[in-house]
Formats: structure tokens, C-alpha cells, sequence
């Protein structure tokens, strides 16, 4: 039977959104019983964001290298929930004045159009520490020993924090308002920033998402160290593919207006040209793919989603 890509990530998205809508009903997801529960207006304007759509790629990217790995999908839900809370508590940072300045995202208003500035950036700040709450809560759940636990979130941190996804969006930041004039006689700064900010702005949660799994599962070090660098390739892969999507996407797909070329963003295109990005963006796809030799056939999603995030079209 041929491999459906589409067909498994429905089937891992619509699990992990049930488990998002449990973990923040109305009771509130704190376990300990003398805590209250999350505030309602909160509560609202998380799930707001939390709910708004996706693909669901981090926590799926959890659960299948978890899977790969010899441990039950189901078993690493909640630290992939976590996964999700971080990327969605960055998206409500970045779409702030203060950053990229959105108002919509997939096809919504933005959050702090809906909810006001100071909510969306206490709801992101909410999402971010409820996700180590999960992980940790999820770590206890399967026995995980005080070394495993630490390093689980020790994993999570490093990729969500300063020398990750936030130090990439602080570079990211100093990079907008180039000019041509600028950009042509800095290739090589602007080649190498780029690529600074993407392995740490994009690839850095998701590289971290796949060993997440890998710790959950307690894999080896030499499955670690490959889904690690599956993930930074997959990851500059999809990122490639996103700048070029700005350009010639169609925007109703998109669910956004694309704000890159109104800040004169450091993208792909801008500095290789759309025929080259999207030959760069197949290239780390095909470096992705390469890294998962150690894997046998319960790779193939992730062999699939390399071929996926250089073909879509949203």
C-alpha cells in the first residue's frame, strides 16, 4: 500500500487538537489541585491562536520520531502539545507592532487585534510556560529518571530560547530595512545571516521537536544526533520553500498578506533568486532524507514530509 503523507497528518493534527482543546478547557490543565484554573480571558485569547489552524508539523514531528524510536505515538502527545504551544506563543510575539506587525494569520485577525496588545503577549507567554509544565508532566508519566527529564527539557529550552528560535528572530530583526544598494554589495554577510537566522529561527524548534521524541523514547545517541540534523535540514528545507511561497503563493491559501517585502526582509529570493531557492530548498530536502539512513522503513513519514515541504502550496 503507497505511503499517504496527507492521510497520516490528518490523522496525527485531528489528535493533537483534541488534546489541545483538553488540555486547555475551561478546569484548566494545571494538575495540582490548589491551583486555579487558567484565567477566562486568558483561557480565550490562547486558544484563540492555539486553534486558529496549521499543520500540526511539531508535534507530529514528536510522535513520529518517538515512533521510530520504539515508543507508542500516544505516549509522546503531550510533550508534542508542547511543541505546538511554543510555536504558536512565537507566532503571537511576531505578529505584534513591536515585531512584524500582522494583522492576519491564516486568514484570521491576528491575535492582539482580537484580544489587544497586552493579552496576546500574556497569552504567549502562557503558552510557552504551560509547555514545560506538559513536558515535564509527560516525562513523569513514563518514568523518564531525573537525567532523562532534565534533558528533555534542556532540549525543548535550547531550541525555543536565546541561541535558538528567539536569538534567530532577534537577528531576523536586524535584517530587515535592507536596500538593494545594500544587498548587493554584501552577498556574502547577507548569505551567511540568512542562514543564521533560519537554522536558529525555524529549524532550531524543529529540530528540537524531533529529539524531544527521541528522548522520550530514550534512543540511542547516534539516533539522537540523526534526527537532530534531519531536522535542521528539513527545517532550512521549509523555510526556503515559505520565502518563496511569500512571493508567488497564493495568498488565500496562505492565510497571511506577506509582510516580507514591505520590511525589506533578508529572504531566499531577495538574495539567490527564486530559481535557486527553490533548488537550495530541494537540496536540503534531499540532505534530510540522507540523515534518516539509520532508520528503516518507520522513517517514511519523515522521508515523505522532505518531499512534502519543497512541493506544497500553502
Amino acid at each position: 500500500m503507497t505511503f499517504s503523507l496527507a492521510a497520516y497528518m490528518d490523522d496525527r493534527s485531528a489528535a493533537v487538537e483534541k488534546e489541545l482543546r483538553r488540555l486547555l478547557s475551561s478546569r484548566g490543565a494545571a494538575p495540582i489541585s490548589f491551583l486555579a484554573p487558567v484565567p477566562e480571558p486568558l483561557r480565550k485569547s490562547m486558544l484563540y491562536s492555539l486553534m486558529a489552524g496549521g499543520k500540526r508539523l511539531r508535534p507530529m514531528l514528536v510522535m513520529t520520531a518517538a515512533s521510530c524510536c520504539g515508543l507508542a505515538e500516544r505516549k509522546a502527545l503531550k510533550t508534542g502539545c508542547a511543541l505546538e504551544m511554543i510555536h504558536t506563543y512565537s507566532l503571537i510575539h511576531d505578529d505584534l507592532p513591536a515585531m512584524d506587525d500582522d494583522d492576519l494569520r491564516r486568514g484570521k485577525p491576528t491575535n492582539h487585534k482580537v484580544f489587544g496588545e497586552a493579552t496576546a503577549i500574556l497569552a504567549g507567554d502562557g503558552l510557552l510556560t504551560l509547555a514545560f509544565e506538559l513536558a515535564a508532566e509527560n516525562a513523569a508519566e513514563l518514568g523518564l529518571g531525573g537525567r532523562a527529564s532534565a534533558e528533555l527539557v534542556r532540549v525543548i529550552a535550547a531550541g525555543a530560547g536565546a541561541r535558538g528560535m528567539v536569538g534567530g528572530q532577534v537577528a531576523d530583526l536586524s535584517a530587515e530595512g535592507w536596500s538593494e544598494k545594500t544587498l548587493r554589495g554584501g552577498q556574502v554577510r547577507a548569505r551567511r545571516l540568512i542562514d543564521y537566522i533560519h537554522t536558529h529561527k525555524t529549524s532550531a524548534l524543529i529540530a528540537a521537536s524531533l529529539e524531544a521524541g527521541a528522548v522520550l523514547a530514550q534512543a540511542s545517541p547516534r539516533r539522537r544526533s540523526a534526527l537532530r540534523e534531519y531536522g535542521r535540514a528539513v527545517g532550512l528545507a521549509f523555510q526556503i520553500a515559505d520565502d518563496v511561497l511569500d512571493i508567488v503563493g497564493d495568498k488565500k491559501k496562505l492565510g497571511k498578506r506577506g509582510s516580507d517585502a514591505e520590511n525589506k526582509k533578508l529572504t531566499y529570493p531577495r538574495i539567490y533568486g527564486l530559481d535557486r531557492s527553490r533548488a537550495l530548498a530541494r537540496d536540503w530536502a534531499a540532505r534530510a532524507r540522507r540523515s534518516l539512513k539509520v532508520f528503516g522503513p518507520e522513517a517514511e513519514p519523515l522521508r515523505a514530509l522532505a518531499d512534502f515541504v519543497v512541493s506544497r502550496d500553502r
